[in-house]
């Protein structure tokens, strides 16, 4: 099993930005990949951004050029970098591991979210 804890959200105002952390625990050897989705009020679960142990990036159209996600895989950490926020950007955003082989991602363990609720 694996454990993950996110922290880093919070209220800010458009055009602001803001860090999110990952924290990932317990049988990590058996990760090659993590990502952060995001779930909006009325609307499905999204992928926002992925990253693989070994470099390779994933990440939304509406993201591409405000976040950033990195990995530190000595710390079993991951983090999202979020630039230019938007009001659109306001969801609760979960951590999330698992492998990727080629092109195909797949996560299988989830954190509990983290608030990100941006004001115009």
């Amino acid at each position: 099993q694996v454990q993950l804890v996110e922290s880093g959200g919070g209220l800010v105002q458009a055009g602001e930005s803001l860090r999110l952390s990952c924290a990932a625990s317990g049988s990590t050897f058996s990760i090659n990949a993590f990502g952060w989705y995001r779930q909006a009020p009325g609307k499905q679960r999204e992928l926002v951004a992925a990253i693989s142990t070994f470099g390779s990036t994933n990440y939304a159209d509406s993201v591409k050029d405000r976040f950033s996600i990195t990995g530190d895989n000595a710390r079993n950490m991951v983090y999202l970098q979020m630039n230019s926020l938007k009001v659109e950007d306001t969801a609760v955003y979960y951590c999330t591991a698992g492998s990727v082989t080629g092109r195909s991602w797949k996560f299988d363990y989830w954190g509990q979210g983290t608030q990100v609720a941006v004001s115009s």
